[in-house]
């Protein structure tokens, strides 16, 4: 009995693997006309950079406590959580530049992103509608 539910267990555990997976799709402004890359984008989130490749100011934005951006580090920041939490704490200690500000949903990001020129941010990829631009999917 005990082997039929831990092989159920793991048929549960493969079947949700993908789910933890989503694209992750990186939005901006409809009005930003900027070229940008994953470089930048880096550099936007890392605090490398406050601007745009035309010089316009960069607002990004995190979703608080998210697979999406768990997500969002590994593939596009190539940092895990820990990394990130601890770039930060260095950045912050030292007077450098200030986290993005966080939102609490995917929602909330869209509208802000909508609402903001200058914002940039992510989303599961499922949710990035016509009120935003969608500038790279990872």
């Amino acid at each position: 009995m005990l082997f039929k539910h831990q092989v159920f267990s793991l048929v549960l555990l493969a079947g949700a693997a993908p789910l933890a997976a989503a694209d992750v799709a990186v939005i901006v402004h409809p009005s930003n006309a900027a070229t940008i890359d994953e470089e930048q984008i880096t550099k936007i989130f890392l605090g490398q950079t406050k601007t745009f490749s035309g010089g316009a100011e960069a607002t990004p934005v995190d979703i608080k406590d998210s697979p999406v951006r768990e997500e969002f580090g590994n593939k596009v920041l190539k940092k895990n959580p820990s990394q990130l939490k601890a770039l930060w704490a260095r950045q912050i200690f030292t007077g450098g530049a200030k986290p993005p500000r966080e939102l609490a949903s995917d929602e909330e990001v869209i509208k802000f992103v909508a609402s903001t020129p200058g914002a940039i941010g992510y989303v599961d990829a499922g949710k990035a509608n016509a009120t935003v631009k969608v500038v790279t999917k990872r």
